[in-house]
């Protein structure tokens, strides 16, 4: 996947992809924005944020978001990997940390931040006929938005763009 929309470096940030492993079932969670925000009000998104001076590492910054914003308690995350640096059209480049979270935990959604969270089967999520994909062009350079539609929820933009990165590990291994 190219490097895209933001062509310059960006300012850092993390995201948590929380893989939950329940007994029967592997899942991810999502959030929704709360919709009074500035930014991105109502959109879907993972739990994450912009790297603070304080934060010793990204994976912190991820850990430390998911925590503020839906307290999901760090002794349930197992982080096993991360995804390159996307760069967002907003001025971000995020860094993705998949982790595996370990079922048990209760979450609550700060609603300055959150409004509601979600979980959709990792199974549903690998499969690429479940991916819709746009085209826009910015400053004379086409770029793919991919869509990708939950029940009554639609994931897009930079969060089904990781979810796409992600999902191409799995397709391209098969």
């Amino acid at each position: 996947m190219p490097d895209h929309p933001l062509r310059k470096s960006g300012r850092s940030a993390a995201v948590l992809i929380p893989v939950v492993t329940h007994s029967n079932a592997i899942s991810v969670l999502f959030t929704e924005r709360a919709k009074h925000l500035k930014h991105h009000p109502g959109q879907v998104s993972f739990p994450g944020g912009k790297h603070e001076p304080d934060d010793p590492s990204l994976a912190h910054t991820a850990k430390r978001e998911a925590w503020e914003e839906i307290a999901l308690p760090d002794s349930h995350i197992s982080i096993i990997g991360q995804l390159p640096p996307y760069r967002t059209i907003s001025g971000f480049a995020m860094t993705a940390f998949v982790a595996t979270v370990e079922p048990g935990f209760t979450l609550i959604p700060d609603g300055n931040e959150v409004s509601n969270t979600f979980e959709v089967p990792l199974s549903y999520l690998i499969k690429p006929e479940h991916y819709q994909t746009e085209y826009i062009t910015r400053a004379g350079h086409t770029y793919p938005v991919y869509f990708i539609p939950w029940q009554d929820k639609m994931i897009w933009g930079a969060t089904a763009a990781l979810m796409n990165s992600l999902a191409s590990i799995f397709t391209d291994n098969a």
